[in-house]
């Protein structure tokens, strides 16, 4: 059986998938993490977020018993066949069909594919990325349509009724920051800016006002541009 009331949440350390983590913990009993090391570029992200979630089951008692296990799927075949910036020392550029290197072909369905696996062994029914169409590179795999259709997939596969969550879906990275900061305060808002972290390099030496990164590569341009939006609309 499918709990109604718990749900599984694709958690990389990044500024939007913690926001999605609180996201869900605002709305479910209980809430479970699952993160990927497939072969990323760096591990930076994976440190990152065994902080947050240190941070929150000690400094937001309001979510910290709700707060379920952890997983993490080693996947690093991925980095092996897919090549991409995002897994190599390259530099950052256009890539095949006009798309970023970055792309890393087929990253968020087998995210979905592993995720659901882990939820129906554990009977949880809804499933939270931070996917994003308003604000991202043009990725595939980021697209509603492509995500409906997954949830579809998945559900015929496995013979279950799941759900997929986008809750940033037509957000900016400025409206991220927002909503980071109604779910859970100032206090969630200084967690997401100096615990999370976007940068494709995995710089954490320096401490910029949006947060750490090396400041140029494209996933610092949007949070840093993000920053600014939020901080003029708030004004």
């Amino acid at each position: 059986m499918q709990s109604d009331t718990s749900a599984l949440v694709l958690f990389s350390g990044g500024q939007d998938s913690t926001t999605c983590l609180a996201w869900a913990l605002d709305r479910f009993a209980r809430v479970e993490t699952v993160g990927f090391d497939y072969g990323q570029r760096h591990s930076v992200e994976l440190e990152c977020r065994q902080t947050i979630l240190g941070r929150i089951a000690s400094d937001f008692p309001q979510w910290a018993k709700r707060l379920g296990d952890d997983h993490m799927v080693p996947m690093k075949e991925l980095a092996v066949l897919s090549q991409t910036a995002m897994t190599e020392e390259v530099a950052f550029e256009t890539g095949q069909q006009g798309l970023p290197n970055t792309f890393v072909p087929g990253r968020n369905l087998l995210f979905f594919t592993y995720a659901a696996t882990i939820a129906w062994r554990r009977g949880i029914r809804h499933l939270i990325g931070g996917m994003c169409e308003t604000d991202y590179s043009g990725y595939p795999d980021c697209r509603d349509d492509t995500l409906k259709a997954l949830q579809v997939t998945l559900n015929l596969g496995m013979d279950m009724r799941s759900v997929i969550h986008t809750p940033l879906m037509w957000l900016d990275k400025g409206q991220t920051f927002a909503l980071a900061e109604e779910l859970g305060g100032e206090a969630f808002l200084d967690l997401v800016v100096e615990n999370s972290h976007s940068c494709y390099r995995g710089e954490r030496d320096q401490r910029h006002e949006w947060g750490y990164g090396c400041g140029d590569c494209p996933a610092c341009e949007l949070r840093a541009n993000g920053w600014r939006e939020f901080r003029a609309d708030s004004r």
